[in-house]
């Protein structure tokens, strides 16, 4: 199965009529953007949106903070970093979102490799934490789109590997960052899993890698839908879409399976 739907949920108050008119444009997911911080304050308030999520049929799930970097070399910034991570999880848990998207940190003056280490212990204490709270969502390190920031393919998987973490796929990242999709390459690197979190847009990029996102293309919606339908062995994907349409882009890459779906079935 494979589930469309927008990065934004809108305020509080329009929460539920806009989870209505999501389902009613046939998407079946939705990506709640704390990137300045949780703006859902209450439990109360999280358990209403929960349910009409779960009556909509719409999985649920969190970008949280722009302002995160596990690799920090100041203690302060890193103890931060994870305190908002938490935080989301917190109110995540109260809304039963799947899982918490974020980018995890710099290079910076560290290598590579060291960068990835330190990334990793802090994912590990993150989850120790996460359990001893009672925290349900699962921690999904993203894709990053410039050269300088931690985040390739390679290292999204690797951590997945070392810390039992789930993850997200930027696709519009991956091209800003190595001037190509790779949808082969990628879906065969994470083939053992049977669910995947994937990020897709337009986007706009240089030599350093992303400058902006811009509306989807229907010609670029149609190469990864494709590749999904034909090399994807997951069992559950979800798809959000991070332009500044996101609701038209979801919508338009809904009918676009539906179209690549029926053509399968006749050929």
């Amino acid at each position: 199965m494979i589930k469309f739907g927008p990065a934004g949920l809108g305020s509080v108050n329009e929460a539920v009529q806009n989870l209505e008119t999501y389902s009613k444009l046939g998407l079946k997911a939705c990506e709640i953007a704390f990137t300045y911080g949780p703006y859902i304050k209450t439990e109360k308030e999280a358990l209403i949106i929960r349910k009409a999520a779960e009556k909509f049929g719409i999985e649920l799930t969190i970008h949280a903070h722009y302002w995160i970097n596990l690799s920090s070399e100041e203690k302060e910034k890193v103890e931060a970093s994870k305190k908002r991570i938490l935080e989301c999880c917190k109110v995540g848990t109260w809304l039963g979102a799947t899982r918490v998207i974020f980018h995890p940190g710099y290079y910076g003056k560290k290598d590579k490799q060291e960068t990835y280490l330190q990334i990793k212990n802090e994912i590990l204490e993150l989850q120790q934490e996460i359990k001893r709270r009672g925290y349900t969502p699962k921690l999904a390190p993203e894709t990053t789109g410039k050269l300088n920031v931690f985040g390739s393919i390679d290292e999204i998987y690797n951590l997945t590997q070392d810390t039992k973490c789930s993850f997200c796929i930027d696709f519009a990242h991956i091209l800003a960052r190595e001037k190509d999709y790779r949808f082969d390459y990628v879906l065969n690197k994470f083939k053992e899993f049977d669910s995947m979190h994937i990020h897709f847009s337009g986007i706009e990029y240089g030599e350093k890698g992303e400058r902006n996102h811009k509306k989807t293309e229907e010609s670029e919606i149609k190469k990864i839908v494709t590749a999904l339908v034909e090399k994807a062995k997951a069992k559950n994907i979800v798809v959000i879409n991070e332009s500044p349409f996101p609701v038209e882009d979801s919508v338009l890459a809904t009918q676009v399976f539906k179209g690549i779906e029926v053509s399968a079935k006749k050929s």
